[in-house]
C-alpha cells in the first residue's frame, strides 16, 4: 500500500473543482451575514425620507442622518434601557459561569461527595420542566418581582452548558490533578492554577452562550419588570415597535426620562 492511498481524504490535495465549490459557498455564507448589517448599519444613518422611499431598510446610502443615534444617547428610555441591559449581561454572565464552572469541577471529580446524586438531579431537569406558573411563584414568593435579580438568578445555571463544560474537566489527564495533590496543592487551587488556564476555550464558548442569553432576555423582564424605569432594550424595542414607533411609557416619552449613569445602578438593583 502506497503512502498517498493511507492517506484520509480531508489529507489529499483539493481538486480545482473542489476549491471553486468550497469557495463559492464561502462567499455566499459571508454575504448572507454581512449583507444584513450593511443593511441595518445604512438605515440607522439614514433619514425617515429616505427609510420610507425604500420600503423600511435602506441598501444604498442617500446621505448620513445620525439623528437616531443622537436619540439613543441623548439621555431618554432608550439610554436607560442600554445601560440595563449591559447591567443585566456583565453581571450575569460573571454570575453563571462562576456557579457553572464551580459546579462543573465538583461534579466532574469521581470522588466529589453525592456527585452522582446532584448529576442526576441537574439532568432531570431535562425531563421535567417546572413550568411558568411554579417558576413565577417562586420569584414572586423570595421578593425578586419587580428586581433586576429576577432576570439573573432564575436562569443562572444552563444544565447544557454545564454538562459541556463538566464534560471538558473529565477528559483532563488526571496525572495533573494527582501531580498537584502531591505537592499540596487543594481543590481550588488546582482548579485556579490548573484547570482554568486549560480550560480557555470552552469556558469562552459557555460565555458567549450565556452573554447572548442575558443580553436578548424580554419574556422574563416582561413578566417580573413592572416599573419602566427597569426595562431592557428588548422590551423597550419590542413596545416600540407595538405603539407604532412612539416609545410612551407611563406617560414618558424618549428624552422625558433622566439620565442613566452608573450612579444609578445600586438604586435598580435594590429596588
Amino acid at each position: 500500500m502506497t503512502t498517498a492511498a493511507k492517506r484520509a481524504p480531508w489529507e489529499e490535495k483539493p481538486t480545482p473543482v473542489g476549491l471553486f465549490a468550497k469557495g463559492s459557498v464561502l462567499t455566499v455564507v459571508v454575504l448572507a451575514v454581512l449583507i444584513p448589517m450593511w443593511s441595518v448599519l445604512v438605515t440607522s444613518l439614514s433619514s425617515r425620507k429616505t427609510i420610507n422611499e425604500a420600503g423600511g431598510m435602506v441598501m444604498v446610502p442617500k446621505g448620513i442622518d445620525a439623528s437616531a443615534y443622537v436619540t439613543i444617547f441623548s439621555g431618554g428610555i432608550v439610554t436607560r434601557a442600554l445601560w440595563i441591559s449591559t447591567l443585566v449581561t456583565v453581571a450575569g454572565t460573571a454570575i453563571s459561569l462562576a456557579l457553572t464552572v464551580l459546579a462543573a469541577y465538583g461534579l466532574s471529580r469521581p470522588g466529589s461527595v453525592g456527585h452522582r446524586a446532584l448529576l442526576f438531579y441537574f439532568l432531570l431537569t431535562f425531563l421535567i420542566y417546572p413550568g411558568l406558573v411554579p417558576s413565577y411563584l417562586v420569584v414572586t414568593g423570595v421578593g425578586l418581582k419587580d428586581s433586576l435579580w429576577a432576570l439573573i438568578l432564575p436562569s443562572a445555571i444552563s444544565v447544557f452548558n454545564l454538562v459541556v463544560i463538566r464534560g471538558f474537566f473529565q477528559g483532563l489527564p488526571q496525572e495533573l490533578f494527582d501531580s498537584a495533590r502531591i505537592d499540596g496543592a487543594g481543590e481550588f487551587r488546582i482548579l485556579w492554577r490548573i484547570v482554568l488556564p486549560l480550560s480557555k476555550a470552552v469556558i469562552a464558548v459557555v460565555g458567549l452562550f450565556y452573554a447572548v442569553g442575558y443580553w436578548n432576555i424580554w419574556f422574563n423582564a416582561l413578566l417580573y419588570m413592572d416599573s419602566s424605569d427597569k426595562f431592557t432594550i428588548q422590551q423597550v424595542l419590542r413596545s416600540m415597535i407595538l405603539q407604532g414607533q412612539s416609545p410612551n411609557f407611563s406617560g414618558t416619552t424618549v428624552g422625558s426620562l433622566p439620565r442613566a449613569t452608573p450612579s444609578r445602578w445600586r438604586s435598580w438593583w435594590s429596588r
